[in-house]
């Protein structure tokens, strides 16, 4: 039986200045699992999304991977022990093939060029975008540079991929295609994903916990049903109605 891995937020707090964007925030992701983090514009959803992936170091509190703290960590080497995550802008190598785009983050963990290629092409044709592996990746439709991201986020089978707002600006069509994709990556890679996203239909459907910012706080935690009805979600990131 595969092990379990956990991923534990423990109290955290982040500061700059002054102004506090992350107040005492706990939660845990476990494998298998689809966590929801959700909240209004400045929430504070992706700076912690920062903090767990080690590109921020909490002003308080602590993450733990497998029950060891990160926070001496690098992204790189938190990478390494299987924290994934993509990027609100996608980041990708623009003038880089797609295949490249992909390849580079195991070059990156170690993998001699060959096996990375190879793992990157296995990984574009199970996403659907292996015939434009060798197309340069600035050329790409925009929901094509998400999906790229994820890939190269998908190298060397994480424990945990991080997704930030992975549906922003696509069709209704193209955010059903992305249901299918988290479900999918949860069930081939056996990962816990976290995923941060605006859109609410794909976090109620695809989610089997959200989570609530608002001001950095956290205003509800749940099953989709139960934070749908909350009335401190209602007014906070619903609209009040």
């Amino acid at each position: 039986m595969k092990r379990q891995d956990t991923l534990e937020i423990s109290g955290v707090t982040v500061r700059f200045q002054g102004l506090t964007a992350i107040d005492s925030v706990t939660e845990s992701l476990v494998s298998g699992e689809i966590l929801g983090l959700i909240g209004p514009n400045g929430a504070g959803k992706t700076t912690l999304v920062n903090v767990v992936s080690g590109f921020q170091k909490p002003t308080e509190g602590s993450v733990l991977l497998n029950g060891r703290t990160t926070g001496a960590e690098t992204p790189h080497s938190l990478r390494r022990r299987g924290v994934a995550r993509t990027f609100q802008a996608g980041r990708l190598f623009r003038e880089m093939s797609v295949l490249e785009n992909v390849a580079v983050a195991g070059v990156g963990m170690g993998r001699t060029r060959a096996a990375a290629h190879a793992e990157a092409m296995e990984l574009l044709d199970w996403i659907g975008l292996a015939p434009k592996a060798n197309l340069i990746a600035g050329a790409l439709p925009y929901t094509d540079e998400r999906r790229v991201g994820i890939a190269r986020a998908l190298m060397q089978s994480p424990h945990f991929v991080l997704l930030d707002e992975p549906a922003a600006g696509m069709s209704d069509l193209e955010c059903d295609e992305l249901m299918r994709l988290v479900r999918d990556i949860r069930d081939r890679f056996g990962c816990g994903v976290l995923l941060i996203e605006h859109n609410m239909r794909v976090v109620m459907e695809v989610c089997e916990r959200i989570h609530v910012l608002d001001s950095g706080r956290t205003i509800a935690q749940g099953k989709p049903e139960a934070v749908r009805n909350d009335p401190a979600v209602i007014e906070a990131y619903l609209g009040g109605g």
